[in-house]
């Protein structure tokens, strides 16, 4: 898929797919908002701001608060890739975000999925 579709898709629409890929494997979603605003800095009333203004992947990933500064120990293959390779900022991040609900749908406990 080209990037620029990718970074055009509206958060709205990627995070209730988080959810159910989480839930369909026992999780819940205060486990993928959890991982969001350890990853992001977003707090419950900031995420919800950007699903209601229906920003799309690259605004919300350049209005984050703060990228937390474990986030570059995530490592592992999404889609086919490897996080650590991909040479995109953005698409790096987003990959990464997809990689930790990876790791949650795959029963990992929360605490090694936030590299405590």
């Amino acid at each position: 898929m080209d990037n620029e579709r990718v970074f055009a898709m509206t958060f709205a629409d990627v995070y209730p797919l988080y959810i159910q890929k989480a839930q369909r494997k026992g999780r819940t979603k205060e486990e993928v908002d959890s991982i969001i605003y350890w990853l992001t800095g977003y707090n419950e009333n900031s995420l919800q701001s950007q699903i209601s203004k229906k920003v799309d992947l690259r605004a919300f990933f350049d209005e984050t608060p703060c990228i937390n500064l474990n986030a570059d120990i995530i490592k592992g293959v999404v889609c086919g890739v490897r996080v650590e390779d991909i040479n995109d900022p953005l698409m790096q991040k987003i990959r990464r975000l997809d990689k930790l609900i990876d790791e949650l749908a795959k029963g990992k406990p929360l605490e090694k999925i936030l590299r405590k």
